[in-house]
């Protein structure tokens, strides 16, 4: 069987694995709505008023989307590589001519599937119960992608490290949560403090949330924060673009290396 027959068919069985649990299913869409609804229709944000959440609505659609990106891939990818660790499966994968990056590449290509699917349910609940802006771009395809690839190599990492699967749960969130909340998705810069600032460049995530704000967010004259004011290449979404490439591609690669070829 060629490379590409063996990716194929390991992304089949993976596609398929993930659409009979359920509970997977329902929260990996569920969750992302819940916080739409809270922070989007119940607390509303104020572009006339201070503090967190005074931007516009438009401001934060970047922000929802980084959620999913962020906890879907290092949840699901963590879980997997922990249940295969469990169950010796990656002892049997070895006896197979399938790689461990061509199987960390299946199952990257089913989260983008899934992620895609969500983020496409986040933006039609942003736009049905707040009145964000956001401006269509062919950008918003390959963020989303080498952020989920970006992730899932650094799931794949801790599910190595991590002793079981409750342990991937607990180190996913103790990493997603940090990372969400500095890095330049809900909080702005100038509520952390000036000598912080720099440090949201060390976080994936601040390229993926300012490029693509960039990319599809036009701010009213007046209004909020500038779109990429900080930052180690600023504004521009094809600079932030290049930037998250690379590191997806360092993750990726660290990640599938990381892969047990033993229990």
């Amino acid at each position: 069987m060629s490379r590409v027959g063996r990716i194929g068919a390991e992304t089949r069985a993976a596609w398929f694995a993930f659409v009979r649990r359920r509970t997977a299913v329902f929260f990996t869409f569920f969750f992302p709505v819940i916080l739409i609804l809270i922070f989007g229709a119940l607390i509303r944000t104020d572009p006339a008023g201070g503090g967190l959440f005074a931007e516009p609505p438009g401001y934060y659609v970047a922000g929802y989307l980084a959620v999913v990106v962020l906890f879907t891939p290092l949840s699901r990818i963590g879980s997997e590589v922990a249940r295969h660790r469990e169950g010796n499966r990656f002892e049997k994968l070895a006896t197979t001519p399938l790689s461990r990056g061509e199987w960390l590449l299946a199952q990257t290509l089913v989260n983008v599937a899934v992620i895609g699917l969500a983020s496409l349910v986040i933006l039609g609940m942003v736009l049905a119960v707040t009145d964000a802006t956001f401006a269509a771009s062919p950008l918003v395809v390959p963020y989303l992608a080498l952020a989920v690839a970006l992730f899932c190599g650094f799931g794949a990492l801790l599910g190595r490290v991590a002793d079981s699967q409750d342990g991937v749960i607990a180190a996913s969130n103790g990493v997603a949560i940090p990372l969400l909340f500095l890095s330049e998705t809900f909080v702005t810069p100038a509520l952390l403090p000036a000598w912080f600032v720099p440090f949201m460049d060390l976080s994936p995530l601040s390229y993926f949330a300012r490029g693509l704000r960039a990319a599809t967010y036009r701010p009213p004259d007046g209004a909020g924060a500038r779109v990429g004011e900080a930052g180690l290449v600023g504004a521009d979404p094809y600079l932030n673009l290049a930037v998250l490439a690379v590191l997806a591609v360092g993750f990726f690669a660290v990640g599938a290396y990381a892969l047990p070829r033993t229990d």
